[in-house]
């Protein structure tokens, strides 16, 4: 299965020159936790929510200053013809959360762990599925809860009790 499968699109982008206060606002608005950075479809960067607080803020950086000034750069990337299994490397060797799907320089989608949890979920649900429904189809013996109430209390013989 390719990355693009799993990835999210179309990505939030902004210019590099653009104020952090207007990229946080975007965030805000298409409810993300990053925004990738480009100059005529090229990427250059990305700056997350934690990099505008952790750089920005913390820092005492102004939010009319440019985003390249908080941006991460080089950006880790994936292609977007790339197996779901080398974002999985991808992510393990890197330590990033989020990587921007290239195709070719043009960024066409965002990749997250999120994504990636929703990805184990899927297979999990697959892979469960029969046994679920075979579990539905004949549900387990009786319960007695008096029979489960009583084994509790049982004392071994011989113990003395209490």
């Amino acid at each position: 299965m390719n990355v693009c499968a799993s990835m999210s699109a179309p990505v939030v982008t902004a210019r590099a020159g653009a104020p952090i206060a207007e990229v946080a606002r975007h965030m805000e608005f298409y409810g993300v936790g990053c925004v990738v950075v480009t100059e005529e479809e090229t990427l250059l960067g990305i700056v997350t929510d934690r990099d505008i607080a952790v750089h920005a803020v913390a820092r005492g950086i102004g939010g009319d200053e440019p985003v390249r000034t908080v941006m991460t750069a080089p950006v880790v990337t994936i292609g977007v013809e790339d197996d779901i299994h080398e974002a999985y490397r991808t992510f393990r060797r890197s330590g990033v959360r989020r990587l921007p799907v290239v195709d070719g320089s043009r960024v066409v989608g965002i990749l997250t762990v999120d994504d990636m949890l929703m990805d184990v979920f899927r297979r999990v649900a697959d892979l469960l599925g029969p046994v679920a429904r075979s579990v539905l189809e004949e549900p387990p013996g009786p319960q007695d809860a008096t029979a489960c109430a009583g084994a509790e209390a049982a004392e071994p013989p011989g113990s003395g009790g209490p």
